[in-house]
Parts: structure tokens; C-alpha cells; sequence
């Protein structure tokens, strides 16, 4: 009987990354074989793992590889749209597994606690969106919603929504959070504003604004921590 080494004719194309998945298990396959697997096969002068290394490489890393569309990943001689699609269908589920992962967490000790939560959600996007975290009196999440979705520049916030949320929500505390596509995580004056107006509509009602959030791909500013909430 052939080794495992030596079978699957002799590997070859770049070592055949499904073959190598089921002999020695998927952690010990690189990004780039991975991706190899979704699209299939690469072309008469390319193997599948050279095209993934080659996207792969332009892209940076797997998180700047989550933020390509189908458009600009067909620019890549060799991926075609049913390979662009397997993809970003692929990453989509990966970044929705953090989010449930990040979840199972649902008791918020710390700002830290919040942006594990919200960043596979909000951090890697190229718009702005405000999403609020709804909270009980043990400080756990009951639930998040998004409230607005932009452009690059900002998102319009409608307090009325956040509190007629929270009441059918039954919390008693919630989390404003949204995302600086820019990188840049200096509060604008409109974030500010809209941080004291939804604290002074929160004590009307008996629900707490705890914190607000601004989230970058791998940083955070929280208004609490800062001082100024």
C-alpha cells in the first residue's frame, strides 16, 4: 500500500490542499490552500493554491480579503464569478460565526467585552452603521439592532427608534456603537451631540445609556473610558 507521502499521485499541485485536508485535518492547510479548496481549480498555467496566493497577496490578509466584492475580485486573471461568489459567500459565514462567538460572551464587564462583540459586526466595513446593544439589569445583552446604515461620512440616528426599541426590549441599560470606516477614532461633534441627546432622552425614560462606542477594524474609543460620557 502506497505511503500517504507518496500517494494521491505524488501530491503535485501544490500538494493538492483537499487531499492534505482529509490526510492530516484542515489546520494544517494556509489561508491560501483554503481558498484554493472554495474555488475549485485554477488554469492551464496556474494551480488553484498559486491563484489563491496571488489574491491573497494583493489583498494583505484574510480581513482586507473580507472586505472585496465580487466585481473586484473577478480583476483577478483565473477567478471567474462562481469562484467570486464561493469566496465571499465563504468569508460572510466566517464573519457571522465571530459575531455568534462573540455573543456567547452576552454579559458586558468592559468596554472590551462590547468591541469583541460589535467589531466582526461593524469594524471591517466600508460604510458607517449605528448599532445599539440592549441591555438587562444584570448587564447582559438581550439584544442588538442596527439603526441607521450610511455612507463613508455618517449615518442619521432617530432617537425615538432607540428608546421605542428598548421598551419593547424590556432593558433597563443599552450601548451606542458605530464604526469609523476611516480608521480615525476621534469623536466628531456629531457624535457627541448625539451621545448626550440620547443620555438625557434615557433618563426620561428609565433606561441608561452605559457607553458609546466608535470602532475601527482593530481599535476602539469608548466615550466612558475616555471621561467625557
Amino acid at each position: 500500500m502506497e505511503s500517504s507521502h507518496f500517494a494521491i499521485k505524488n501530491w503535485s499541485e501544490d500538494d493538492k490542499p483537499r487531499e492534505k485536508l482529509m490526510l492530516k485535518g484542515k489546520e494544517a492547510l494556509s489561508d491560501a490552500e483554503l481558498i484554493a479548496i472554495l474555488i475549485g481549480s485554477g488554469s492551464r498555467n496556474e494551480s488553484a493554491v498559486s491563484l489563491s496566493k496571488r489574491i491573497l497577496a494583493s489583498a494583505g490578509n484574510i480581513n482586507a480579503l473580507g472586505k472585496m466584492s465580487i466585481s473586484n475580485l473577478m480583476q483577478f486573471k483565473g477567478v471567474g464569478e462562481a469562484k467570486a461568489i464561493s469566496i465571499v459567500a465563504a468569508l460572510e459565514l466566517g464573519r457571522r460565526q465571530r459575531s455568534e462567538d462573540a455573543l456567547q460572551f452576552k454579559k458586558i464587564t468592559s468596554s472590551k467585552a462590547v468591541f469583541e462583540i460589535m467589531q466582526p459586526i461593524i469594524g471591517q466595513l466600508p460604510h458607517e452603521e449605528f448599532w445599539v446593544l440592549f441591555l438587562n439589569n444584570a448587564n447582559k445583552v438581550i439584544s442588538k439592532s442596527q439603526l441607521s446604515k450610511g455612507g463613508i461620512a455618517g449615518t442619521i440616528v432617530d432617537a425615538r427608534l432607540v428608546f421605542k426599541l428598548a421598551l419593547e426590549n424590556a432593558a433597563t441599560g443599552l450601548i451606542l456603537c458605530h464604526n469609523h470606516p476611516s480608521g480615525n477614532l476621534t469623536p466628531s461633534d456629531a457624535d457627541k451631540q448625539i451621545t448626550k441627546k440620547m443620555k438625557l432622552a434615557g433618563e426620561s425614560l428609565d433606561v441608561k445609556v452605559l457607553d458609546h462606542l466608535i470602532i475601527t477594524e482593530s481599535k476602539y474609543y469608548s466615550f466612558v473610558d475616555e471621561g467625557i460620557f
